[in-house]
Protein backbone atom coordinates (compact mmCIF):
# COMPACT_ATOMS: atom_id res chain seq x y z
CA UNK A 1 0.00 0.00 0.00
CA UNK A 2 0.89 3.66 -0.23
CA UNK A 3 2.37 5.77 2.56
CA UNK A 4 -0.27 8.41 1.73
CA UNK A 5 -3.70 8.52 3.39
CA UNK A 6 -6.71 7.20 1.46
CA UNK A 7 -8.84 9.60 -0.57
CA UNK A 8 -11.27 11.46 1.73
CA UNK A 9 -13.91 11.50 -1.00
CA UNK A 10 -13.99 7.89 -2.29
CA UNK A 11 -11.67 6.17 0.25
CA UNK A 12 -9.41 4.81 -2.50
CA UNK A 13 -6.03 3.60 -1.16
CA UNK A 14 -4.24 4.48 -4.43
CA UNK A 15 -3.46 8.13 -3.73
CA UNK A 16 -0.25 9.75 -4.92
CA UNK A 17 1.67 12.98 -4.43
CA UNK A 18 1.36 15.47 -7.29
CA UNK A 19 3.53 18.30 -6.03
CA UNK A 20 1.85 20.23 -3.23
CA UNK A 21 -1.38 18.20 -3.37
CA UNK A 22 -2.36 14.58 -2.95
CA UNK A 23 -4.41 13.15 -5.84
CA UNK A 24 -6.81 10.24 -6.19
CA UNK A 25 -6.50 8.47 -9.57
CA UNK A 26 -9.96 6.91 -9.26
CA UNK A 27 -12.17 9.98 -8.63
CA UNK A 28 -9.74 12.81 -9.49
CA UNK A 29 -10.11 14.50 -6.07
CA UNK A 30 -7.17 16.67 -4.98
CA UNK A 31 -6.46 17.77 -1.41
CA UNK A 32 -3.56 18.92 0.74
CA UNK A 33 -2.01 16.75 3.42
CA UNK A 34 -2.44 19.63 5.89
CA UNK A 35 -6.24 19.43 5.45
CA UNK A 36 -6.20 15.74 6.37
CA UNK A 37 -3.98 16.36 9.42
CA UNK A 38 -6.24 19.21 10.60
CA UNK A 39 -9.35 17.04 10.25
CA UNK A 40 -7.70 14.13 12.07
CA UNK A 41 -6.59 16.33 14.97
CA UNK A 42 -10.14 17.70 15.32
CA UNK A 43 -13.12 15.80 16.65
CA UNK A 44 -13.42 12.62 14.57
CA UNK A 45 -16.75 11.68 16.13
CA UNK A 46 -18.43 14.94 15.10
CA UNK A 47 -20.52 14.62 11.99
CA UNK A 48 -19.99 17.41 9.46
CA UNK A 49 -22.69 17.77 6.80
CA UNK A 50 -22.27 20.42 4.13
CA UNK A 51 -24.81 21.81 1.68
CA UNK A 52 -24.27 22.27 -2.06
CA UNK A 53 -22.36 25.53 -1.43
CA UNK A 54 -20.13 24.07 1.29
CA UNK A 55 -21.91 25.67 4.27
CA UNK A 56 -22.02 23.49 7.37
CA UNK A 57 -25.52 22.31 8.28
CA UNK A 58 -26.78 21.68 11.82
CA UNK A 59 -29.90 20.17 13.35
CA UNK A 60 -32.81 22.63 13.23
CA UNK A 61 -31.54 24.61 10.22
CA UNK A 62 -33.77 25.73 7.38
CA UNK A 63 -32.70 24.73 3.87
CA UNK A 64 -33.93 25.37 0.32
CA UNK A 65 -34.09 22.66 -2.37
CA UNK A 66 -31.93 23.72 -5.35
CA UNK A 67 -33.39 21.48 -8.09
CA UNK A 68 -36.59 19.59 -8.83
CA UNK A 69 -36.45 16.23 -7.04
CA UNK A 70 -38.60 13.28 -8.16
CA UNK A 71 -40.27 11.37 -5.33
CA UNK A 72 -41.00 7.65 -5.65
CA UNK A 73 -44.69 6.91 -5.31
CA UNK A 74 -45.79 10.47 -6.10
CA UNK A 75 -46.81 11.89 -9.46
CA UNK A 76 -45.33 15.31 -8.65
CA UNK A 77 -41.82 16.48 -7.82
CA UNK A 78 -40.43 18.57 -4.99
CA UNK A 79 -39.89 21.88 -6.78
CA UNK A 80 -36.67 23.88 -6.69
CA UNK A 81 -36.99 26.68 -4.15
CA UNK A 82 -39.05 24.63 -1.68
CA UNK A 83 -38.13 25.70 1.85
CA UNK A 84 -37.65 22.89 4.39
CA UNK A 85 -37.60 23.92 8.04
CA UNK A 86 -36.19 22.20 11.11
CA UNK A 87 -34.00 19.53 9.49
CA UNK A 88 -32.42 16.65 11.42
CA UNK A 89 -29.01 15.27 10.38
CA UNK A 90 -28.42 11.52 10.16
CA UNK A 91 -25.71 9.13 9.00
CA UNK A 92 -25.85 7.61 5.54
CA UNK A 93 -26.28 8.66 1.93
CA UNK A 94 -29.52 10.59 2.52
CA UNK A 95 -28.21 12.54 5.49
CA UNK A 96 -31.12 14.93 6.14
CA UNK A 97 -34.41 13.82 7.70
CA UNK A 98 -37.20 16.36 7.38
CA UNK A 99 -40.86 16.99 6.69
CA UNK A 100 -41.59 18.55 3.31
CA UNK A 101 -44.90 20.36 3.13
CA UNK A 102 -47.25 18.51 0.79
CA UNK A 103 -45.12 15.33 0.86
CA UNK A 104 -44.57 14.42 4.52
CA UNK A 105 -41.51 12.93 6.19
CA UNK A 106 -38.59 12.01 3.95
CA UNK A 107 -34.82 11.88 3.66
CA UNK A 108 -32.84 14.21 1.40
CA UNK A 109 -29.24 14.33 0.25
CA UNK A 110 -27.38 17.42 1.40
CA UNK A 111 -25.97 18.02 -2.10
CA UNK A 112 -29.47 19.01 -3.30
CA UNK A 113 -30.07 21.74 -0.71
CA UNK A 114 -28.57 25.06 0.32
CA UNK A 115 -28.74 26.74 3.69
CA UNK A 116 -31.43 29.42 3.89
Amino acid sequence: MSEFPPCPKCKSPYTYDSGSLLTCPECGHEWSAEEVKAEESGANDAQVVRDSNGAILQDGDTVVVIKDLPVKGYSKNIKAGTKVKNIRLTDGDHNIDCKVEGFGAMALKSIFVKKA
